[in-house]
């Protein structure tokens, strides 16, 4: 049978695009350590619960299903790394290893290239000061890549591993007509979900606002009022992961593209959630280590990559997000049934 991998499924970004594949009428193999959300499920035609950094695992995977595209989406995030950071390198590297492999070894069965699709993120970045943020501008893809978190560390290293198996695996052993993984890669910054409550990303505050402030309840940010980091509603993250692997493979002219939605600060998008919440029930109350992450990310991107080579674009700007897609769904979700943690 051959199907769509979705690994992460019971997260934030698995759980979205399995709706939009399911739509799609594709079959989906979802994976995930956790269980997902009963209407994921139900758009898959099976769940796997398992370890991605269990080569054993994934290798079971692989003997049951002939995959035509992966999407890894699966991963342990920033702030969740550093308090685990050997938990953060087995899933995010080995798991990524794992994959890779599978999706190598069956495009070398088929001779069809497996299409890889990985979520990246701009935690690959680092500055080195708040005033070499603020002065680097929207940054390109191959600049300012010195990551301080394990989180993206790992990610960084893992686009190289990716572009290894799609460009130079095996180099010594057939030449490059042998069919390869077909790496494709997205660097999403901050995501903005309605559908669920993020944790262990250092990029939640924004979300998690809007969540407690729905509720009626105070919250204490984790970052300075003046904290600025580009931001992108789910919609639109799940259609630049759509769109990058349905684009022509001689269209792409790299492995890696930054995705870029718009770049508010903390306080920012405290004054815009004052339309519709009580928002003096929001404090900042930085905490170091995060804070710390958080200025070392650019506070913009350069995606002009992506809109030349694929057709991205996003749909939604700073005030249409909140005002037209995540303030009037994060209400609704409190009218009814509390949401799901990611």
């Amino acid at each position: 049978m051959s199907v769509v991998l979705v690994t992460g499924v019971a997260g934030e970004v698995g759980s979205s695009i399995v709706r939009e594949l399911a739509k799609q009428g594709l079959k989906i193999v979802g994976f995930d350590k956790r269980a997902p959300l009963a209407s994921t499920a139900e758009n898959c035609v099976a769940v796997v619960q398992g370890d991605i950094s269990d080569s054993n695992c994934v290798e079971e995977l692989g003997a049951q299903y002939s995959f035509s595209t992966i999407y890894h989406l699966a991963g342990v995030l920033s702030s969740g790394g550093e308090r685990n950071p050997l938990l953060a390198h087995s899933v995010n590297v080995t798991g990524t290893l794992n994959l890779l492999e599978l999706a190598r070894a069956q495009s070398e069965a088929t001779g069809i290239s497996v299409k890889f699709i990985f979520a990246s993120t701009i935690a690959v970045y680092g500055m080195s000061s708040i005033e070499e943020k603020r002065s680097a501008g929207a940054v390109v893809e191959d600049e300012w890549l010195h990551p301080i978190t394990m989180y993206g560390a790992n990610k960084l290293y893992c686009e190289s591993l990716g572009s290894y198996y799609s460009q130079n695996f095996g180099m010594l052993e057939g030449g490059t007509d042998r069919a390869r993984v077909d790496f494709r890669c997205v660097r999403f910054p901050g995501l903005l979900n309605s559908h669920t409550v993020p944790t262990g990303g250092t990029s939640d505050y924004a979300p998690e606002m809007v969540h407690q402030l729905a509720q009626g309840r105070a919250y204490e940010c984790f970052v300075r009022e003046d904290s600025r980091l580009p931001f992108l509603m789910m919609p639109d993250a799940i259609n630049a992961l759509l769109l990058l692997a349905a684009a022509p493979i001689e269209r792409l002219t790299r492995r890696v593209y930054n995705l870029a939605g718009f770049s508010p600060t903390a306080g920012e998008i405290r004054d815009l959630l004052a339309e519709h919440f009580d928002v003096s029930r929001v404090t900042f109350k930085p905490q170091a280590a995060r804070q710390r992450i958080v200025d070392s990310w650019p506070e913009a991107v350069d995606d002009s990559a992506a809109k030349r080579d694929w057709g991205w674009n996003p749909e939604y700007s700073f005030s249409s997000g909140f005002f037209e897609y995540l303030i009037p769904e994060v209400i609704q979700m409190y009218r009814g049934e509390a949401p799901r943690a990611a």
